[in-house]
């Protein structure tokens, strides 16, 4: 059991009332994540504008973002962001191929796909210090310093969802449950 409400338009904080409208409009519905987050506005915020400038404005294509979300998902073992972004990467169009893998911990089907996620594994578990030969993996399939840094924006925004999940045992939205996932440690 939580003891994080799910927030909405009739209790929420009132700088949250605006985000959680925005919310709606986007999803068609209040992801349970926002309405965990809408307990802190500046959170939600926060989290909606990292989620537009990741999803819009990276010049990672639809594959490219779900290999850099799904690896951070997976690594942190996030129950509720795993199942979402199966269903997101079915949205985008994403193969099915690069979605399992990534859930399942298998080889993706490019060797650039699979050197975006070392590359991200390794920021995440360095801390931000990959080492040189890191680097160079990564750029020797073709990124560059800009795929770096947005490797960072990607993990600023998953670090906040997976950890509001963790904290908040956030129940799957339905229209993703039919994605539920056990990490590969776990089965």
């Amino acid at each position: 059991m939580s003891r994080f409400e799910r927030l909405n338009e009739t209790n929420a904080p009132a700088a949250s009332i605006p985000l959680i409208e925005k919310s709606k409009k986007a999803f068609g519905r209040l992801p349970g994540l926002h309405a965990v987050m809408a307990g802190a506005p500046a959170l939600l915020d926060g989290y909606q504008v990292l989620h537009r400038l990741f999803a819009e404005e990276t010049s990672f294509d639809a594959e490219e973002k779900t290999v850099v979300w799904q690896t951070i998902n997976v690594a942190h073992e996030c129950h509720y962001c795993v199942p979402a972004h199966t269903g997101i990467a079915k949205a985008m169009q994403v193969s099915d191929d690069v979605t399992n893998a990534l859930r399942d911990e298998t080889p993706l089907p490019t060797s650039k796909l699979e050197a975006l996620r070392t590359f991200t594994l390794a920021m995440l578990e360095s801390r931000g210090n990959p080492t040189e030969e890191q680097m160079d993996a990564f750029y020797a399939e073709g990124y560059g310093d800009q795929q770096v840094l947005e490797v960072i924006l990607g993990l600023a925004q998953k670090l906040m969802s997976n950890y509001t999940n963790h904290i908040a045992k956030t129940p799957v939205d339905a229209p993703f449950e039919k994605y539920s996932w056990t990490p590969v440690s776990k089965r």
